[in-house]
Formats: C-alpha cells, sequence, structure tokens
C-alpha cells in the first residue's frame, strides 16, 4: 500500500494522491465461496451502462498550448469497489515495473473490425476506444493507417483525443497504429499516433515457410534484412514504442524466429508479439513456443513477449493463457473475441480468467507467477453490448463471460442450487463484469421453462406475492409444466401472474375504482372525476382535465395513488358485436424514470438475456369504454406497487392480503401523497381537506 505515486514520462510529471493499493486489490481477492470472488455487492450503481465523468484540462506539457484531459469518476463510482481499478505498474516501453503484470493489448478497432461485415465508422471507432479506456485497457490497436483516407483519420482522432485523455489515476491507453514492414506504411502509421501522449508503432512481416515462398517470395535473408530495416526506420522517426510481429510465427521455424528477433531487438523493438496467425497450435505447442523463444533469443531480457492467437481451432484463449504462463506479460485480444475468419482471443476471457486464476495457476514464468491486469471488469458488459451495437455481430446465446445465457439458469437441478447459494453455479457474480441482475429472474438467472422445477417456480410465486397452499401449487404446477412444454423459450413474470389468475382467480388488489363521470365534446374541455377506495378502506376523488376523456381519468388515477407512469399501450375491443357489447381495456405502463426516485423496473428478457424496462400490463371490462380503461389502467398500477413491495421485502401475499402503510413507491405510499386527506375538485384549483 501506498499513499502517493510519482509518475514520469517524457512530456510529463504528475503527482497523484491514491488511496491504498490494497483497495483496488479488493476486486482479485479470492473469497471462500469463489462466486462472489468479484461482487461484494448486489446494489445497482448509478449507471453502470455509460458512466458519468467529470473533465477538466490541464495543462501538462512544457510546450506552449499543449494540454490533456484528465477524467474523474463521480463521487458515487468512487464510493463503490466495483468502479474501483487496480493500480498498474508504471508505463515504459520494453520493460514492466512489475513482473506479474500483463498488459492487455486491445486490436477490436484493427483487427477485431477485420471481420466481415464488421466495418466502423470513425465516429464508432471513438466511442468504442473511450469505452476500452473506461475498461482500462493498456494499449488500443486503432486501426491500419494506410488501409484508407479514413482508417488514417480515425487512428490520428483517436490519438489526438483518447490518447491524450488521462485519468485521475494517472491512466492514458497507449495507441498504436498497424503497419506493414515498409517506409511508406510506417511513416503513416507513425503520424497517426504521434500525437497521443504514449503512441506505438507496430509493424510486421510474415516468418513461416509457406509465407515467404509463396506469398512474399522472399529469402530468410531478406526477411531478416526488411524486419530490422523497419524497426530502424519507425525509431528514426522518432517513435521509441515498437512493436514487431513475425507473422505465422505458430508455423515458422523456431531457430528462425530467433535470429529474426535477435536482430529487430539490436534495431530497437520494445515488444515481439508472436502470433499463432492460423490459430495451429496447441496450447502446449504455443506455450513452450512462447518459453523457447524467451530462453533462446539474445535480448529476450529487454523487450515484452506478447500473443496473438487467432481462434480456428477454438484455442485462441487458452493459447493466450499458456503464453502468460510461460512468460508472456502482453496478450492482444478482442472484445467479444471478434476478428479474421473465427476470430480472435477473447479480451472478457483472458481477462476473467486471470481475475480468478492468476493469483493461482500461472507459476511457470518470470515474477511470482500472481498475474493480475488493470482492467476493470465491471466495464465488460458494456463495451460488449456496444461493440455488438456498432458492428452487427452479436455474441452466440453461450458465449463465455457475455453471452445472454452465461448467467441464466433452467435446469431444475442448477436452479434449486442458485436460490440456495449462488456459488453452487456461478463462479464470478454478473455484477463483476457489469451485468446487474438485481431483483430480476429471483437474482439468480433463473429463467422459468420446461426443466424447471418445484423450488424454482414456487420461489419465483412467492416473489411477485403470490403464495399457495400445497394442494394449490401441485395443481398449478401441472398446468405449468403443460404449457412450458409447448411454449419456445422462458416465462417472463407477466405470463406467470396471468396463468395464475387464469387458474384461480387470484389478484393483488390495492385500489379499486367505485365511480368514474367524465364530461366531454367538442365545446368544452374533457374533465374526469374519478373515485378510488384506498387498500384501507377509505374513499378518495379528485377531478382532472385531459386531451380527451380517458386521459383526464389517467391523470386523476395518478394524483389520487401518487404516481407518475408512463402509458406504453392502450387497446380497446369489444366481446361481441352490438351497441350493448362487452369491452375491454388493454394497457401497459412503466415507471416514468425522472419522476419516480430510484423506483426500477429493470428486467432481464428470459430468451435474449437483455435488459429492458419492466412494463405493468392491465385489463378491464365494463360496458362503459371509460369505465373498462380506468380499470385496466388501475389493475396495471396495482401490479407495478406490488412488485415494488415485493423488493423492499414490504409484499402482499398471493390471496391479496397487504400491510397498507407499508405501500410505496419511494416514499410514494400505495395508499397516495396524501393519505391522511381527502382532495376534492374546486374549479382548477385542488384543494386540501
Amino acid at each position: 500500500p501506498f499513499s502517493q505515486i510519482r509518475i514520469i514520462t517524457s512530456s510529463s510529471i504528475m503527482k497523484l494522491s491514491l488511496a491504498s493499493a490494497a483497495i483496488g486489490l479488493q476486486l482479485y481477492t479470492l473469497s471462500s465461496n469463489p462466486s462472489f470472488a468479484l461482487g461484494f455487492t448486489r446494489t445497482t450503481p448509478a449507471s453502470f451502462v455509460s458512466p458519468k465523468l467529470t473533465t477538466t484540462t490541464t495543462t501538462l506539457h512544457s510546450t506552449p498550448g499543449e494540454s490533456s484531459s484528465i477524467l474523474h469518476l463521480t463521487d458515487d463510482q468512487k464510493a463503490s469497489p466495483l468502479y474501483l481499478r487496480r493500480p498498474r505498474p508504471i508505463y515504459t516501453p520494453g520493460s514492466i515495473p512489475d513482473p506479474d503484470y500483463v498488459r492487455i493489448f486491445d486490436t477490436t478497432l484493427r483487427d477485431g473490425e477485420q471481420s466481415p461485415g464488421a466495418t466502423l465508422t470513425s465516429s464508432e471507432k471513438l466511442d468504442i476506444a473511450r469505452q476500452l479506456a473506461k475498461l482500462g485497457v493498456d494499449i488500443i490497436e486503432a486501426g491500419f493507417p494506410i488501409a484508407s483516407p479514413d482508417d488514417f483519420a480515425a487512428v490520428k482522432q483517436i490519438g489526438d483525443l483518447v490518447g491524450n485523455e488521462i485519468w485521475e489515476d494517472g491512466y492514458v491507453p497507449v495507441i498504436c497504429g498497424l503497419s506493414r514492414a515498409n517506409e511508406k506504411d510506417i511513416l503513416r502509421a507513425w503520424e497517426a499516433v504521434k500525437g497521443a501522449k504514449l503512441p506505438r508503432v507496430h509493424t510486421f512481416i510474415a516468418t513461416s515457410k509457406i509465407h515467404m515462398e509463396t506469398k512474399l517470395m522472399k529469402t530468410p535473408a531478406q526477411i531478416i534484412e526488411i524486419a530490422t530495416n523497419a524497426v530502424l526506420y519507425a525509431k528514426s522517426l522518432g517513435c521509441d514504442d515498437i512493436e514487431f510481429s513475425p507473422e505465422d510465427a505458430g508455423r515458422s521455424d523456431p531457430e528462425f524466429l530467433y535470429e529474426v528477433l535477435d536482430a529487430v531487438i539490436k534495431a530497437g523493438a520494445t515488444t515481439l508479439n508472436i502470433p499463432d496467425t492460423t490459430g495451429w497450435n496447441m496450447p502446449w505447442e504455443f506455450g513452450g513456443l512462447i518459453r523457447q523463444l524467451r530462453e533462446n533469443t539474445p535480448g529476450a531480457e529487454n523487450v515484452i513477449f506478447s500473443t496473438h492467437c487467432q481462434n480456428d481451432l477454438g484455442l485462441a484463449t487458452a493459447n493466450s493463457l499458456a503464453g502468460a504462463n510461460a512468460g508472456a506479460r502482453q496478450l492482444e485480444c478482442t472484445i467479444n473475441g471478434i476478428g479474421e475468419r473465427a476470430g480472435n482471443a477473447s479480451l472478457e476471457e483472458i481477462v476473467m480468467a486471470l481475475a480468478l486464476k492468476g493469483d493461482t495457476h500461472f507459476r511457470d514464468g518470470p515474477g511470482t507467477g500472481r498475474l493480475f491486469t488493470s482492467v476493470n471488469p465491471v466495464y465488460i458488459t458494456p463495451t460488449s453490448k456496444m461493440v455488438v451495437e456498432y458492428t452487427g455481430m452479436k455474441c452466440q446465446p453461450h458465449k463465455a463471460i457475455v453471452g445472454a445465457n452465461a448467467f441464466q439458469h433452467e435446469s431444475g437441478i442448477h436452479q434449486d442450487g442458485m436460490i440456495k447459494n449462488k456459488g453452487t453455479y456461478e463462479i464470478m457474480t454478473p455484477e463483476s463484469i457489469g451485468l446487474m441482475r438485481g431483483d430480476s429472474q429471483s437474482g439468480a438467472g433463473i429463467v422459468l421453462g420446461k426443466h424447471s422445477g418445484r423450488n424454482a417456480v414456487s420461489t419465483r410465486l412467492r416473489e411477485l406475492g403470490y403464495t399457495l397452499d400445497t394442494d394449490k401449487f401441485n395443481a398449478f404446477f401441472g398446468r405449468f409444466k403443460e404449457i412450458a412444454e409447448k411454449k419456445k423459450g422462458g416465462f417472463e413474470d407477466e405470463e406467470l401472474e396471468a396463468l395464475v389468475t387464469d387458474q384461480y382467480g387470484v389478484h393483488n388488489t390495492y385500489w379499486e375504482v367505485t365511480g368514474v363521470q367524465v364530461t366531454t365534446g367538442t365545446a368544452g374541455i374533457p374533465t374526469a372525476t374519478v373515485t378510488m377506495v384506498e387498500p384501507d378502506g377509505v374513499e378518495r376523488y379528485t377531478a382532472k382535465t385531459g386531451t380527451g376523456p380517458v386521459d383526464a381519468v389517467y391523470k386523476a388515477i395518478d394524483e389520487i395513488i401518487g404516481v407518475n407512469v408512463d402509458l406504453l399501450t392502450y387497446s380497446m375491443d369489444a366481446v361481441n358485436a352490438g351497441i350493448d357489447a362487452l369491452a375491454i381495456a388493454r394497457v401497459s405502463l412503466s415507471p416514468a424514470p425522472s419522476k419516480m426516485g430510484d423506483f426500477s423496473s429493470i428486467s432481464i428478457d428470459p430468451n435474449y438475456g437483455q435488459k429492458k424496462e419492466r412494463a405493468f400490463s392491465g385489463s378491464g371490462s365494463c360496458t362503459d369504454i371509460i369505465v373498462s380503461s380506468a380499470r385496466a389502467y388501475t389493475s396495471a398500477l396495482n401490479k407495478m406497487l406490488s412488485w415494488n413491495n415485493i423488493r423492499r421485502g414490504d409484499g402482499a401475499n398471493a390471496s391479496g392480503s397487504k400491510t397498507p402503510e407499508s405501500m410505496s413507491v419511494n416514499g410514494v405510499s400505495a395508499m397516495g401523497n396524501k393519505p391522511q386527506e381527502m382532495i376534492i375538485a374546486s374549479g382548477s384549483k385542488i384543494t386540501e381537506i
């Protein structure tokens, strides 16, 4: 632990006051229950999707006019251990003061964008780069500047902006540009990234026999000369952070690699990236190659060894971790594992593997073998979703860490275990990777379907406020299984409640409409007077105007109960033909976030795992369409209030009994915002009595 760090770079000296380093270590301390190793709290931070940052511009350079932005977390984020980043060693090209630290090199914007159909605009690249900086990756490979004018502009923009946005802990990402081993490419890459505080040029040339003979038509001696000249030229431009990659190293002759790497080290390379370009290697082969190169390449102790593994055999993550175990201290990867052909090593898999296992399972390399990164996992989910949205490349549901099913459980045996102890089937908390599950799906990713058992179904019913005796539950469970056998996907709460209501007519009713009177027409303002009975039996009424009679009724109901909601859908159907037909109104609504304080109606779609605002639906019937509309609206509000009471632990039971004084939404009582007073309308003025 320490209280101050002095970070010295070629262009700035910053004195930073930090909290104890041990605070950051908390995120990676394994407890007796490994499922909670990365999540100490199940409460939802203020904003995990797009944390609000305050930005100040501070001059950090001696050159007049140059300035950098310093980004600050909000006070709420500082108070949450989920948002604290583990302190990282001072960045120096070619060396890492702590031999246990693993640099994360993200190439989503370069190799990831090479996925067919994954083209990104410059503005999208900038958004992703900033999200990667929130995530805390050490190096962002922003693109291939020579590829097109737009690529150059995008990389330069990222270098000039993201590459100068310094976080209050001193972190600023290295911005890297890729180039082939020729002067034109290298110059273009350097011009694109040189505006960053920490610029890097990454140059490469193939070294495998098949590439040298059939693609490049060069001799081994020519390859060594080209590689050496490329590094020398990059250094002559003023770049002191140079990465070299022998393309297809996984199928290259190790003896030849020793020669090539020796030459580029002498020329000034600071990072040696060893690619398994075709995904050919097994983990033990690739780990062995990294070890061989570190042990047999002259000057290897003066550079950082890196991995870049493709996923053609599904082994990219395994090969990357094998490389780390053998001493590689930079791992190249992409968000969601996107990339050429079958993709790259997945950043989220590498980061979480090191977070969970890095302390105990990597003892074959330098240092103590207690490997760690400074990536903040809480940003994994929002970053993954951003990449999906911008590239259009969706993750398969069973994708590790970020797939829709990664934290969902349908097997009855698994659900029973999750309800009793989440550590039985989850080795990390979804909150630790930014998936704030909250109360949705029983707070345990329970997806009710045909494989669900009695414990999972009965638990969810109790959470929804329905307590059925044994005989009734047995009958209900049989009906549930019958429908689940025919239904694709999981049951949503609304469907489960509808099944209970259909089976037994059980409702959680708090408020009841007892009277509705409206005046409307072309000559006046639509006005509604509504009378309601609250849970403790007291009658309340008020009058409101609206754009139409239904709108006026709904505004009156809102005022009586004391809620603010958004009406999502409204429909009206006639049961049969004729002037006296029974009208059925159906509505769905959700709390208005800006007006309901911290009331949360977030739920997770059981079929796709996507977060969404919970919608509360209701229906009502009457031969009078205004009355049926009022009943439908009140039914939906009762469900919303029931849901909130359950979240607070105050809820009603299935028979409909409840404690009136406990029913509230953020301090707004389910009995109304003025529970001891009657409200009447007096013209346009509301008078309290």
